[in-house]
């Protein structure tokens, strides 16, 4: 069976003479390129797949499975009322450096990160990590009245307050018990709140600044007006339940100083790569040759021990001085 990985084998993407040899019964041989050409060839021989040449086919692969990575993003952002454009795309995964560049074309997003332990970002950030643990239990209070009358009245702020306690109580519990300091928890309470007659609950984290009488219902409404594009009024504001997260930090990576820009490094290799308008002549860089400060103009596949680097035409990649890569990428 095919997989993207195949398609960007064919397509120049990876480049076989660096890949790892991980594969077969003992995981110990180089990945197949002529296999995975043969099952495109395959394609090529259908009367549909007649229309098309196999590197116009494995590239339709390529952007199939890069709208399928774009759909949660913009489900993420776009449709909870964020501007996809103001925000960086973040790239994570063994292959995931394969396709940032042309998602966030795709998505209109101008700058691309992936950091130096990128190709195993998720056991890197294990490693960081926040220890967390959550109780959460249902309710069926109102939070406010719709009546102007009695706006400000906060009917549940006793059994609130306690109910948020005990739970706290448990979340705390439960982390002492994990061998962790009460000292170094911190308690993060929340409300997850719908307006009567709705069935679209927001989980409301308590606001920093307590300010207002009704601090939860200012943050819902603000939440509510950005992710719809409006607000209800004349309804009740309704608790369906009480969540309390009790947190012990992780570590926080120090922040990236700037770099002074010294130029594009030297190639190791030259090689063909498929993009949109066909064929073009891409430098091959290996990261270690790299210094903070390089430069790399795409077209050009920069290889990592742990992943492979795309840079798309139009995108410029910056190393940074933690070695990470800040990719820019041009106004479509």
């Amino acid at each position: 069976y095919l997989a993207v990985t195949d398609a960007n084998l064919v397509l120049g993407r990876l480049q076989p003479q660096y890949f790892p040899s991980i594969f077969g019964p003992n995981e110990d041989q180089p990945v197949d390129v002529e296999g995975a050409r043969k099952a495109f060839l395959e394609l090529v021989s259908t009367e549909e797949g007649s229309k098309y040449t196999l590197e116009e086919i494995a590239y339709g692969f390529l952007q199939v499975a890069n709208e399928a990575m774009c759909r949660p993003i913009r489900n993420l952002t776009q449709m909870k009322g964020y501007d996809i454009t103001t925000h960086r795309l973040a790239c994570f995964g063994g292959a995931g450096g394969q396709h940032a560049c042309a998602i966030a074309k795709s998505l209109g997003m101008s700058k691309v990160f992936v950091h130096r332990y990128g190709g195993v970002l998720s056991a890197y950030g294990l490693s960081m990590a926040d220890a967390v643990y959550e109780e959460q239990e249902p309710a069926a209070d109102i939070y406010q009245y719709s009546d102007p009358s009695r706006a400000s009245e906060d009917p549940s702020a006793a059994s609130r307050e306690e109910r948020l306690s005990h739970l706290a109580e448990q979340a705390i519990k439960n982390l002492i018990d994990q061998g962790y300091s009460q000292d170094s928890i911190i308690i993060e309470k929340y409300l997850n709140l719908r307006y009567e007659g709705t069935d679209t609950s927001v989980m409301i984290k308590e606001p920093e600044e307590l300010s207002g009488v009704l601090p939860y219902a200012e943050a819902f409404k603000e939440h509510y007006q950005r992710e719809f594009g409006f607000d209800l009024e004349g309804r009740n504001l309704l608790i369906d339940d009480y969540r309390v997260r009790a947190v012990v930090p992780g570590e926080n990576p120090v922040a990236c100083k700037p770099v002074e820009k010294i130029g594009e490094p030297e190639p190791m290799d030259n090689q063909r790569v498929y993009f949109e308008n066909g064929w073009e002549d891409a430098n091959i860089y290996n990261i270690d040759d790299m210094k903070p400060g390089h430069e790399v103009v795409g077209p050009a596949v920069i290889i990592q021990s742990i992943s492979t680097i795309v840079v798309e035409i139009g995108c410029t990649a910056l190393v940074t001085s933690d070695g990470d890569l800040d990719i820019t990428v041009a106004a479509q």
